[in-house]
Parts: C-alpha cells; structure tokens; sequence
C-alpha cells in the first residue's frame, strides 16, 4: 500500500521538477548564506539529491578532491545546525536528500539557521 501510494505521489505533473526546484533554492541559499560569511563552500545538486563540501574548490567531483576537504569544519556546522533542529547527513562524504515532505518553510528555516551558524564560524 505504501509503495503504491508513493508511485501516485511521484507521478503527479511536475512531482521532480518542483523537488528539484526545492532542492536548487536550498543549495543556492547554502553557497550564498556561505559566501557572505566568507566561508569555502562547494555545493551540488541533482533533483531532490545534494551535496556540500568545505573547500576552496569550486567544484568536488573526484575522490581526491573529496578528501581534501575540511571534515572538521563539516563537524562544526554539523553540530551547530543539530542543535538548531536541522538534521544533515552525519558524515562530511554524505549526500542530503529533500524530499516532497520538505516544505517551502522548511528549507527557509534551514537556510535560516544556516545563515547563523555560518556567521558564528567565520
């Protein structure tokens, strides 16, 4: 019943388009709330799925690049946003996931608390 009612969910008119346009408005935020805290910050997204990365890079698409990264500094903004409520992936090399039950105000609170503890790190 379950799977069922998700295949309805996911083959409504323009179910990815707007999950990728969700997605795309938390990476923007991410990489812009970074930028004005002079913080290095790389991300990526594809559809509901996405990425970020600590780094000077302007982009991280190999293994070598990955390691390079700052995990520390993930930890830092890891814990930081766990106590404001929002919860990432654990682990720097993790991809993130929005899905349809994200809403709107959702991804502004996250974008919020990010902002915040970006400015606390810089």
């Amino acid at each position: 019943a379950a799977g069922l009612a998700s295949l309805r969910i996911v083959s409504q008119t323009g179910f990815f388009e707007k999950l990728g346009a969700q997605t795309e408005v938390l990476r923007q935020g991410l990489t812009q709330a970074a930028a004005d805290a002079d913080i290095a910050l790389s991300t990526v997204s594809v559809g509901g799925m996405f990425g970020f990365f600590f780094t000077q890079a302007p982009s991280v698409t190999r293994f070598d690049q990955v390691m390079a990264c700052d995990a520390e500094r993930f930890k830092q903004f890891f814990h930081a946003m766990l106590q404001r409520g929002v919860y990432f992936a654990p682990a720097a090399f993790e991809a993130g996931f929005v899905s349809s039950a994200h809403s709107d105000a959702d991804i502004a609170y996250t974008l919020e608390q990010a902002r915040a503890v970006f400015s606390e790190m810089a």
